[in-house]
C-alpha cells in the first residue's frame, strides 16, 4: 500500500469511509450486512459498496415505519462517514454542508439521494395521511420535517460510531492492491473485505446496536 500515491490515498480514504458509513450504521440498526469493496483509479474515479440485505418482517405499519426510517439513516450515513476527519483528532464530526453537496451530486452519491426521496415520501404518507394532496405547501413542509428529524439523528450516530467507521475505512484502504492490466499500465486499486473477514474483526463485534430513537 505504500505504493500508493499520497493524493488517490486520500480519496481513498474518503470512499472507504463512505462505504464503512453504510456498513458500521446499518449494523448498528440491525440490518444483516456482507462484503465491502473498494476500487479506485489514477483518474480519480471509484466504485465502492458496502453489502446490506434488505428482507425484514415486517406485519404492520409500525414496523413498516421503523423499517423505513433506519434505512433512511443508513442511506444518509454513507455521505455523513464521507465526511469524517481520517486522522486521529479528539472529536470526529460530521461537516454537514459537505455531507449534502455529496448527497446531491458529488462523489457519485446521486443514487443514495434517489432512495432517500422516495423514502421521505412512503414516510410523508404514513405519518400524514389526512393531508390534502394538492396542498403543496403543507407536504412540502412534512417533507423537510421528516428529512431533517432524520438528518440529524443520522449525524447523531455516525459521531458516536465515527471510529469505527473511520478505524474500518483505513483497514479497507491498507489492504488495496493494485490490480495488473494486460496491455496497459496498471492505475486501478481494489480490495473486497469479506462480511466473513468482517465478522471477525474486534471493532465489528464491538459495534453497539442502537435504534432510530434509542
Amino acid at each position: 500500500m505504500k505504493s500508493m500515491p499520497a493524493a488517490l490515498r486520500d480519496y481513498a480514504l474518503q470512499i472507504a469511509n463512505h462505504e464503512m458509513g453504510h456498513y458500521v450504521v446499518a449494523r448498528a440498526l440491525g440490518f444483516e450486512t456482507g462484503d465491502v469493496t473498494l476500487k479506485v483509479g489514477m483518474g480519480l474515479t471509484h466504485h465502492g459498496g458496502a453489502s446490506i440485505t434488505l428482507t425484514r418482517s415486517i406485519s404492520s405499519i409500525e414496523t413498516m415505519k421503523a423499517y423505513l426510517e433506519a434505512r433512511t439513516v443508513v442511506l444518509f450515513a454513507g455521505a455523513m462517514g464521507q465526511t469524517l476527519p481520517s486522522k486521529h483528532s479528539p472529536k470526529k464530526r460530521v461537516d454537514e454542508p459537505k455531507a449534502a453537496a455529496i448527497l446531491k451530486g458529488e462523489f457519485g452519491a446521486q443514487q443514495d439521494y434517489a432512495k432517500i426521496r422516495e423514502l421521505r415520501y412512503l414516510l410523508r404518507n404514513i405519518d400524514y395521511p389526512d393531508t390534502d394532496p394538492a396542498s403543496s405547501d403543507r407536504i412540502i413542509a412534512e417533507l423537510t420535517e421528516i428529512n431533517d428529524r432524520l438528518w440529524l439523528r443520522t449525524q447523531e450516530i455516525v459521531e458516536v460510531l465515527a471510529d469505527t467507521i473511520t478505524g474500518l475505512a483505513g483497514l479497507l484502504v491498507e489492504r488495496m492492491v493494485i490490480v495488473e492490466q494486460w496491455g496497459r499500465p496498471a492505475d486501478t486499486y481494489e480490495v473486497v473485505l469479506t462480511g466473513e473477514v468482517l465478522e471477525r474483526l474486534q471493532p465489528v463485534q464491538a459495534i453497539p446496536s442502537l435504534g432510530v430513537w434509542t
